[in-house]
Formats: structure tokens, C-alpha cells, sequence
């Protein structure tokens, strides 16, 4: 089966870059992204786009209107598609049965709907969005308690391994495709007629094919085996702060290991982002259903690691202020979970600023790429904050670092942009109060030109010694 028209359902953080990628490197095929969003698709058809993904600008500018389209018109794109991913948002559940754990699939099962109300020929359906196990079997049952004559469906699971920041380079350089289909021939017809896709550019030995479940199931147990990468760094950052050592020494020991490798031992606040999280509390629901409560219970200490990190770091902020940020000007600089990206899902920020808000604390947040609709919006979620008047009160959104700084108490480093290593760290702290503290829970910037300067610098995983000073800190 040769593969002309794709749709894809959702054009968020998965389904615009990866259609993006496949229309740019398949010319021959025409691409169309569809979404019930008006605004968002005005945005995917505007000059300014809805995320920010270094290199995806430049993509979509050389596609769209030649094999890449941006549309409101589901059902014609379902219609005359070939093949079909489903990118659709799949949520923790936040009600009923797996409350807090559980996928919510209610946008999987109505993009499986729409499918088969439109389809009036055989069709590919593609899962792209992260998924429980054995949710493509449902998606199929769906279809065929639906399917008209002469209509026929497969359905594989094909996850998305982006890392945001760098989507775009995981899309046209991935370490590997995994494609999931079932063991029939036509399922593997299926399976081959995707491959060809990516055959375009990726090599053949990097497309791995398997059954459909172990597809789905390698999705959440990379993503988790990742998240607990962190958390075990974490957990011996906070070792090495009450032991003296060096977390980033500790991690450079343990990654020249060849068994361990050096990726994912960056300590710092807590990960963040639309899939670590979802992703394990997604495998602790499975266990659990499995009835397997001692795996359910491994996975969910990584979470709970996360959160501990989170916290632990906002109550050291709390503890070097004297034991009060009540009324104090506390700088926060980065709000999305991490560089070269303005998705602020989970990201960890939010929840300091959350502890930071519970003390009274007064939050100036300067962030390069998230806008302040975002900001206020992650504040006065009901999870976050109870009071919004609360949020107006203390929160103020900077679009200037050194405004952002100006007679602070603090500066917190949130996120890791490269752009934070190039301030000129002497202006912000003549302009701070004095003690002038900085909290850097990113590690990326020279602690000991900072303890030169004057500030008192606090870090994730090591204590800062300030008996290293060389010279007297000036003004």
C-alpha cells in the first residue's frame, strides 16, 4: 500500500512537528493537520506559531501550502487520507475510576469515532499519542463496531520518543522508529506501508518493528526508566548537600561507568513536561490493574522523589531567607520545564512558586518565551492556587531579567536557557537587597564568580564554600 495523503488529528506538540518533518522530507505525500481549535490553526497558518521548537519555523515555512496544510476541516482530511495519526491530547485523569493516575482517553475514543463516521475507505490509523496498553485494541473494536461496507481499518502504534527543545532533530536524526502492528499480513502490510514513510530518511535498522502492545508499552517504559534516571540523581543530590560532596562529580563518576552512561544525571529542581509524569503514573495505574502492587508502588517512588526535590528546594529557599519570605521580592528566572521550549506543563517552577506564594512570598518571573497568559493561567489552576485575587497580589510578570532582579531579596534560576549564563550577574546584585542570595537550581552558572561578587549562593547537590573567596566582594 503506498501512502499519499496523511491526516493527523491534534496539532499540538506532537502532531505539527512530526507532520512538519514527514511533509518536508516526503514531497510526494500531502500532509494535513487538522484540529477543532480555530485560534490554533490561525497560528500553525500565521508567521508566529503555536509552540517553539528551534528549526521547526523554518520547516514549516518551506512545506506549508506546497504538501503540508493546517485545517479545521476534519472530515474532509479524514475522508481522503491513506493514513491517519491520532495526536490528540491523552491527559492523567483528574475524575472518577484512576483519578490521579489513569489516561484519559475520551479524546482517543471520539477521534476514533469521527474516523469511522467519515471513512468511506480502507484506512491506516496510526497511534501517536502516549497510550495504556492495549488501547489500540479499543480504537479497533471502535472502528469495526462502525465501519461501513467495503471499509476496512489497521491500526498501529507508532509513539513519539521528542525530547522538546530538540523535536526537530529527534524527528530527522531519531535513534530509533518503533512501529507496532498486529501479527497478520494485512497488519504487517500496514506496518511496512508506515516504514516506507520514514524510509524516506531515517535508515531501515533504525525502524524497529513489533507487536502492537510491546509498542505501547515501550512508550511509557522509556519515559519512566528516563524519569527515574533523575530521581535517583536527585535523591543523591540531597545526600551529597548534607555529606559535603559533589553532585556533579558523583554524577561524572557513576556516567564514565559503560553500564550506566552519562545521559540523564543532571541534578536539579525536578523534571517536568507533558510526559514524565503522565507517563509513569501511567504504568502505576497498569500495575496496579495487573495486580501487581509492589511494581505499582517502585514506579510511583519516582514521582514521589520528583516531588520531594521540588519541595525540598523550595523550603531551602525559605530556610537561607532567615526562615521567612513573607513580603521579600523573590526573583524567579524561567518558567517553561526546560530551555528551548515555552511548554510549561508540570513544570517545577510552578510549584515553587506555589510554596513561595504559600509563605507570603512576593514573585517577580522573568521568562524568555513563555507569555504571561501562560504564567498566570499555571498559577491559578485550582491545583495551585485556591484565591486568583492571591496570585494578582504576589506574582508579577517581567519582560526584562534586571527589572525582574531590582531590589529582589533572591534570584532563583528555574530553567536551564543559555541566555541566563550571559547576564551580568555584578548590575543584578548592585540593584539586589543585601544579602543578596542566589539559588541556582539549574547548576549552570560559576558559583565561585558569584561568591566574589557578594552573593550568597545556594545549589542543588553540593554546598557552596564560602571560605574559597579570593578576593573581597565589591559593589
Amino acid at each position: 500500500m503506498k501512502i499519499t495523503k496523511v491526516c493527523c488529528l491534534g496539532a499540538g506538540y506532537v502532531g505539527g512537528p512530526t507532520c512538519a518533518v514527514i511533509a518536508y522530507k516526503c514531497p510526494e505525500v500531502t500532509v494535513t493537520v487538522v484540529d477543532l481549535s480555530q485560534p490554533r490553526i490561525d497560528q500553525w497558518n500565521s508567521d508566529k506559531l503555536p509552540i517553539f521548537e528551534p528549526g521547526l519555523d523554518d520547516i514549516v515555512k518551506a512545506c506549508r501550502g506546497k504538501n503540508l496544510f493546517f485545517s479545521t476541516d476534519v472530515n474532509s482530511a479524514i475522508k481522503s487520507a491513506d493514513l491517519i495519526f491520532i495526536s490528540v491530547n491523552t491527559p492523567t485523569k483528574s475524575y472518577g475510576l484512576g483519578k490521579g493516575r489513569a489516561a484519559d482517553l475520551k479524546y482517543i475514543e471520539s477521534a476514533a469515532r469521527m474516523i469511522a463516521q467519515q471513512s468511506e475507505s480502507s484506512k491506516i490509523v496510526v497511534e501517536k499519542s502516549t497510550v495504556p496498553v492495549k488501547a489500540a485494541e479499543s480504537v479497533l473494536q471502535i472502528l469495526k463496531a462502525n465501519q461501513k461496507p467495503g471499509v476496512s481499518y489497521q491500526v498501529l502504534s507508532n509513539p513519539e520518543f521528542l525530547a522538546e527543545g530538540t523535536a526537530i532533530n529527534d524527528l530527522l536524526f531519531p535513534d530509533r522508529v518503533l512501529i507496532g502492528g498486529q501479527q497478520t499480513d494485512d497488519g504487517q502490510d500496514a506496518v511496512e506501508a508506515l516504514s516506507s514513510v520514514y524510509g524516506h530518511w531515517v535508515p531501515r535498522e533504525k525502524i524497529i518493528t513489533t507487536n502492537t502492545w510491546s509498542s505501547e508499552l515501550s512508550k511509557l517504559a522509556a519515559n519512566a526508566f528516563l524519569a527515574q534516571r533523575i530521581s535517583s540523581i536527585n535523591a543523591i543530590s540531597a545526600v551529597c548537600e548534607a555529606t559535603g560532596a559533589d553532585v556533579s562529580e558523583v554524577a561524572h563518576a557513576i556516567g564514565m561507568d559503560s553500564r550506566v552512561g552519562a545521559k540523564f544525571l543532571k541534578a536539579s529542581v525536578g523534571f517536568g513536561g507533558s510526559c514524565f509524569q503522565k507517563d509513569v503514573l501511567n504504568l502505576v495505574y497498569l500495575s496496579e490493574s495487573l495486580n501487581l502492587p509492589e511494581v505499582a508502588a517502585y514506579w510511583q517512588q519516582v514521582i514521589e522523589m520528583n516531588e520531594f526535590q521540588k519541595r525540598r528546594f523550595a523550603y531551602r529557599i525559605v530556610a537561607s531567607l532567615f526562615n521567612t519570605v513573607a513580603n521579600k521580592k523573590i526573583t524567579i528566572f524561567g518558567f517553561a520545564f526546560k530551555k528551548d521550549t515555552g511548554d510549561t506543563r508540570e513544570s517545577a517552577t510552578i510549584y515553587i512558586c506555589k510554596y513561595l506564594m504559600d509563605e507570603g512570598a512576593k514573585i517577580a518571573i522573568y521568562d524568555p518565551k513563555v507569555e504571561e497568559e501562560q504564567i498566570i493561567a499555571d498559577l491559578t489552576h485550582p491545583s495551585i492556587s485556591d484565591d486568583p485575587k492571591k496570585v494578582k497580589d504576589l506574582v508579577t510578570i517581567c519582560t526584562d531579567p534586571y527589572e525582574a532582579a531590582d531590589k529582589a531579596h533572591a534570584v532563583v534560576i528555574c530553567t536551564e536557557w543559555d541566555e541566563f549564563m550571559t547576564y551580568d550577574y555584578q548590575r543584578i546584585y548592585n540593584h539586589m537587597l543585601k544579602p543578596a542570595f542566589l539559588f541556582d537550581g539549574r547548576m549552570i552558572l560559576n558559583h565561585q564568580e558569584l561568591l566574589e561578587m557578594g552573593y550568597q549562593v545556594e545549589t542543588i547537590g553540593k554546598k557552596v564554600k564560602r571560605s574559597e573567596l579570593t578576593r573581597t566582594p565589591h559593589v
